[in-house]
Parts: C-alpha cells; sequence; structure tokens
C-alpha cells in the first residue's frame, strides 16, 4: 500500500473512530446516569410510580420519565446502535492499517514468529475472548457481581500476560483494548438490541415485555460502562512506551490499569 495512501487511511479512520466513540460512550453513560437518577427518585416517591428527573441543558429544560410498559407506543421509536458499529468498524480498520499489515505485530526480541502467525493470534483472540465472555456471563457466575468481575480480571490478567509474550508489546496492548472493544460492541448488536427487538413486538401483540430481557439487556450495558475506560487508558498508552507497553513489567502495568479503569468507572456512574 502506497504510504500516503496508508497515512490517509490511517488518519480518516482515526478521526472517525474517536467521533463515533465519543457518541457511543456519552450516550452509554448518560442512559446509565439517567436510570439511576429514576431508581432514586422512584425510590423518594415510595410509590413505586414514575417520577420523573428534571434536567436543564443549552437553553431548555427537559422531565424525563422511564415507563417500563409504554402507555402509548410512540410515533417514533428513538435507537442508539450505530454508534457502536461504526466505533467497532473503524476500530478493526485502524488494527488492520496499523498492525496486521503495518509491520508492528512482531518483535523478535520476544518471540520470533511470522508476521501471518501473529495476526491469527490477534484474530483467534477477539472471537475466543467475546465466546467465553457470553457464556461467562450467562452460567451462575455471571450472577454474582463481585465473582464475574474476578473472575474477568484473571482471565483479563492472563490474556495479557500471554499476548505480550507472542506478539509485541505494542500489539498486545491494543488487542486487549480490542477484546474490550469487540465485547462492547457485541453486547449491543448481539445481545441488547435483540433483547429490545423482541420487547416491542411483545408491546405491539399487547402483552407485557418480559423482565428478564430487560433485565440482561441492563446488565450487558452495565458491563460495558466498565470495560470502556480500560479501553481509553489502552488507546493513550500508545503515546507512552516507556511507562506502558516498552516497559518491562508491561503486562502487570496494563492489569493495574485496568482496575483502576475499572475503579474510575464505578465513581462515573455514581457521578
Amino acid at each position: 500500500m502506497d504510504f500516503n495512501l496508508r497515512e490517509w487511511l490511517n488518519l480518516a479512520m482515526r478521526w472517525i473512530h474517536v467521533f463515533a466513540g465519543i457518541l457511543w460512550i456519552g450516550q452509554t453513560y448518560f442512559f446509565t446516569w439517567l436510570d439511576g437518577q429514576l431508581s432514586t427518585e422512584e425510590e423518594a416517591a415510595k410509590q413505586g410510580a414514575a417520577a420523573p428527573v428534571w434536567m436543564v441543558h443549552s437553553g431548555g429544560f427537559y422531565v424525563v420519565r422511564k415507563q417500563r410498559v409504554p402507555e402509548l407506543l410512540p410515533r417514533k421509536l428513538h435507537w442508539f446502535r450505530w454508534e457502536a458499529m461504526i466505533t467497532w468498524l473503524s476500530g478493526i480498520a485502524l488494527l488492520i492499517i496499523v498492525y496486521y499489515t503495518g509491520g508492528v505485530m512482531v518483535d523478535d526480541s520476544v518471540r520470533n514468529i511470522s508476521v501471518g502467525r501473529a495476526v491469527a493470534v490477534g484474530v483467534g483472540i477477539l472471537i475466543v475472548s467475546w465466546v467465553v465472555y457470553d457464556l461467562l456471563s450467562q452460567s451462575p457466575v455471571g450472577k454474582s457481581e463481585g465473582l464475574f468481575a474476578s473472575v474477568s480480571f484473571l482471565l483479563i490478567v492472563s490474556t495479557t500476560y500471554g499476548l505480550t509474550h507472542v506478539l509485541s508489546g505494542r500489539a498486545a496492548y491494543i488487542h486487549i483494548g480490542a477484546i474490550l472493544g469487540t465485547i462492547m460492541a457485541a453486547n449491543v448488536w448481539m445481545r441488547i438490541l435483540p433483547a429490545q427487538r423482541h420487547m416491542i413486538a411483545a408491546l405491539k401483540e399487547g402483552k407485557p415485555p418480559d423482565p428478564a430481557l430487560a433485565a440482561r439487556a441492563k446488565l450487558r450495558s452495565k458491563h460495558n460502562t466498565f470495560m470502556v475506560v480500560p479501553v481509553v487508558f489502552i488507546m493513550v498508552s500508545n503515546h507512552f512506551p516507556t511507562a506502558t507497553y516498552g516497559n518491562r513489567y508491561n503486562w502487570e502495568i496494563l492489569a493495574a490499569l485496568i482496575l483502576v479503569g475499572w475503579g474510575a468507572a464505578k465513581m462515573i456512574r455514581r457521578a
């Protein structure tokens, strides 16, 4: 690929990736915050009624209330889905441009393997990680927040250790970010959106939506809010090789960044 073309593609994909990511992360945290505020208002009302949340922004006042069963189906239902897809697709494009065809997948001082094998490891770990996460979420482990977080952390650390001993440090770091980003996007398109469609279909048939579907979709969305902060840390780490992926303790540093990211996400969710 021509160098100038690669640079322009790199720049274009980064613009798209960052902007779409801002939209996705912003609306995810907004709705997480809104749901928390609505739950607080309902608890304060002590009636079980849908207490509204008042907001002011850009010269206007907004009143929002949650309906578990809509009183009336709207003329237009607003979905939030393409931000996730565009973020993920542009991220995969960057992975191909910068890493898979950019010559930074392999470091002979780490492991002397071919670029093809390194790419196979990278693609394979994305697929396997989603399958493992999805099964874990649906298992009894997924019903306990503390146990699920502990097992997930051990799996992430193990994967980080393995990748940093096979791929270059930079490639290992970005693949942990790609794993989390892939899980987040798959959560939206394969678990959250299908649940929402089933709920809407039930309403159109005059049936109450299945609360179990709503609970599962909400849980996956909650998982996404915890994964996104470490992903941002990993993206930024690309500019600080000495302190992160280029450090002799690179996998331990990434493990610590993930814990810090989860702590930051917990604080943001409560803000």
